[in-house]
């Protein structure tokens, strides 16, 4: 039976990392246990930001996939991106990737059980088969590695009991929303088990093709795990596992704004509502392996091997103008490929704790896309791939100076190495070769009449990652901390890059670094019923790699070039509290505050021929609100047997600049307001649970383009509301 919940469900999971061991006292918050440095410690006691949620806070909550969480953690930004229901926007405490072009990095880590996962194609994952998610704020540079300078998002899925079991899980919905998980267990011996997941995930779209009644905004996903663990010993542990996830969804056309600057196309009436006369057909497929095995070695050294490989393949259709004419479509194809070893050794004495290893990455990025610009009657080719192998060694050592007083020392050594191919031309007609077939084009002849890029190179990049920190426990109840941190995002080469406009393009860019510095405390209070946790921050934001893009009608090319021309300084408060009212009431708080400052963006201005700062004029970071908060209310009763959980939550985001520059895609401030209530049955078998989504049906705006006039917007989901429930055989 399920232990009757005293605390709110988001406040559990801002309180539970990592496989959460829970001791409960009458009208006290539980204590948890967490591994958020790799190795087991009270949350209380761990000098590091991190929000996190158990499975069944992530159910009483609606989460569904991975950009539910975003409202439910300070400073953190996870939404779907402009065109695909799988492709990943993530940016925490102002640091992130907006652009998902193949070969660029992003800001935040997602990992799989540990397993790095480079792409933000199918990064958007569901939420099935899942034991916990956790997102640690701030440059993870020492024990996650490069391309972690905002933070990272782990996806934990859950160990094998051993045990026979099968479990069914449905959802039915709005806009014709039909979901289905089928999972189980079963042991094949004493040492040896085996589990499944298969999930479906059915939903009819938001709005249609106005044209041709194709859905847009719909959902059709198939995604399944599998997984084989051994235990022959109690020091030893193996896992072999394998996943797939097949998003036919259609493609994402965006919602015209404006009136169209050629042609007499206006704005429709429902956003959701487009005029494309692009294709909606859309695939992405992603796929997995890994090996993990774990050895207790000795009471105090365990050794750790994680072998993973990784797939992706998209194929999509994006239609910057959404209008029934190609005046600029870009059908486009992605293709990712990855293999990763790492070793890791964790010891652990009477006065210290260390967590060492050697990391190993090898991946290719490749991809192909065209801007047909049917007003000039050209077409624009851009295609190209990459291959990045990087190795790491990092340490990360805690001592213990006092009984009260740890300090932590920390470092990364990394070296990439990239080497690119990348081709640009222009053609005339409708579409080049890569694409003619698929879109019925017409190009000339199948050759450019204008070759604007086509190089290979290789570089090289080399960079140490340190750490500092202190912590001091002043009682019992409150401890306090200190750190500094660093991290690097990768370099390499623009894929868009025009070598006749920017002919530096060819040398690469270089990598962006963030160094930060935290003060925080954790401390409970009024005998446990109050749980505060605050943590204060400063990052030196270097380097940063700037997208800078633009169309010159007189020689009808459209360039693009990627820039280390950004300096910045990003300051910021978090502050999450939960408060035992009484033994059924719990209060959430969750507030964040972000203040980005660009110090110098120095970018080329071809009206006057020069180098500019435009600092003054982007103002504002990409999908950073200066402000977030979340208050929510809890109530658990006992019922029939069980007990039933009801929860209502308000969630604000400040207004959203969409672009480095100010544009009229930029989103004011959004409230939503959502509710849901759950119930788990006395002897565990079953549960149901109603959730409501924006039930105050708010309209917002979440990415879009803005190119020769044509502003496209995209939105999030309007009201939903979901009936799911599960039985466990």
């Amino acid at each position: 039976m399920r232990k009757i919940m005293k605390f709110n469900p988001i406040a559990a999971g801002i309180m539970l990392a990592c496989g959460a061991s829970l001791v409960q006292a009458q009208g006290q918050l539980e204590e948890v246990t967490v591994t958020a440095q790799k190795r087991e410690q009270s949350l209380q006691e761990v000098p590091v930001a991190v929000t996190a949620f158990g499975e069944d806070q992530l159910l009483e909550n609606g989460v569904a996939d991975l950009t539910d969480i975003q409202k439910l953690t300070p400073n953190t930004t996870l939404q779907v991106s402009r065109g695909t229901n799988s492709t990943l926007t993530a940016y925490i405490r102002g640091i992130g990737q907006q652009d998902p072009l193949w070969g660029f990095e992003p800001g935040v880590g997602i990992y799989v059980d540990d397993i790095y996962v480079a792409r933000p194609q199918g990064a958007v994952m569901d939420v099935f088969d899942v034991e916990r998610i956790e997102v640690l704020r701030g440059p993870q540079g020492t024990l996650y590695g490069k391309n972690t300078i905002g933070g990272a998002v782990k996806y934990v899925t859950k160990k094998l009991s051993g045990d026979t079991e099968f479990r069914i899980r449905g959802g039915l919905g709005s806009y014709n929303q039909r979901d289905l998980v089928l999972s189980g267990q079963t042991g094949l011996s004493d040492t040896a088990a085996i589990g499944f997941a298969v999930a479906s995930y059915q939903r009819d779209g938001f709005g249609e093709n106005v044209n041709t009644g194709a859905e847009n905004y719909n959902k059709d996903i198939l995604s399944a795990r599998v997984s084989l663990e051994f235990n022959p010993n109690e020091d030893l542990f193996i896992r072999l596992a394998a996943d797939t996830t097949q998003d036919d969804s259609n493609a994402r056309f965006g919602h015209l704004m404006f009136d169209a600057p050629t042609g007499a196309e206006t704005p429709l009436d429902d956003v959701y509502d487009n005029r494309s006369n692009m294709s909606p057909d859309n695939s992405v497929e992603t796929s997995g392996m890994s090996l993990t095995a774990e050895w207790n070695v000795s009471d105090s050294v365990t050794v750790k091997s994680i072998t993973a490989s990784r797939s992706g393949d998209t194929d999509t259709a994006i239609d910057f103008d959404s209008v029934d004419r190609p005046d600029f479509d870009v059908p486009a194809y992605y293709k990712d490929e990855q293999f990763t070893q790492e070793f890791q050794v964790n010891w652990s004495g009477d006065k210290f704790n260390l967590v060492s290893g050697l990391y190993y990455y090898d991946g290719n990025a490749e991809g192909g896309f065209d801007a047909v610009l049917g007003m000039f009657g050209i077409t624009q080719n851009v295609s190209g791939n990459v291959d990045t192998q990087s190795l790491a060694a990092y340490a990360n050592y805690e001592y213990f100076l006092t009984d009260k007083l740890n300090m932590t020392l920390g470092g990364r050594y990394t070296r990439d190495e990239k080497s690119a191919e990348v081709f640009k031309g222009n053609y005339l007609g409708l579409y080049s070769p890569m694409f003619a077939d698929r879109y019925d084009g017409t190009p000339a002849g199948g050759t450019p009449y204008a070759i604007l890029t086509d190089y290979s190179n290789s570089k090289t990049w080399s960079q140490f990652d340190p750490k500092a920190g202190l912590n001091y426990q002043i009682n019992d109840d409150t401890m306090v901390y200190g750190s500094f941190s660093s991290g690097f995002k990768s370099g390499g080469f623009d894929m868009r890059g025009d070598a006749v406009a920017t002919p530096s393009t060819v040398d690469g860019y270089d990598p962006e670094t963030a160094e930060t510095f935290e003060l925080g405390i954790k401390t409970q209070l009024l005998d446990d019923r109050v749980r505060l946790n605050a943590a204060a921050f400063s990052t030196d934001y270097e380097d940063m790699q700037v997208t800078v893009q633009s169309f010159d009608e007189a020689s009808q090319n459209f360039t693009s070039a990627v820039v280390n021309a950004g300096q910045s300084k990003i300051q910021g408060l978090e502050l999450e509290m939960l408060a035992s009212i009484t033994d059924r009431l719990t209060a959430n708080v969750v507030l964040g505050y972000t203040d980005a400052d660009y110090k110098e963006v120095l970018t080329y201005d071809a009206a006057s021929d020069s180098i500019v700062n435009v600092a003054d004029v982007w103002k504002n970071f990409q999908y950073s609100p200066e402000r977030t908060g979340l208050g929510q209310l809890s109530y658990a009763m006992d019922m029939a047997g069980g007990e039933l959980v009801l929860n209502g939550s308000v969630s604000y985001r400040d207004s959203i600049q969409i672009y480095a520059a100010p544009s009229d895609l930029d989103v004011g401030s959004v409230t939503l307001v959502d509710a849901g209530a759950t119930y788990f049955s006395g002897n565990g078998d079953w549960q149901v649970s109603l959730q409501g989504k924006n039930l105050n049906d708010e309209t917002y705006r979440n990415a879009g383009y803005n190119a020769f006039g044509w502003v496209t917007g995209y939105y999030g989901n309007p009201r939903t509301v979901a009936l799911t429930g599960s039985y466990n055989f």
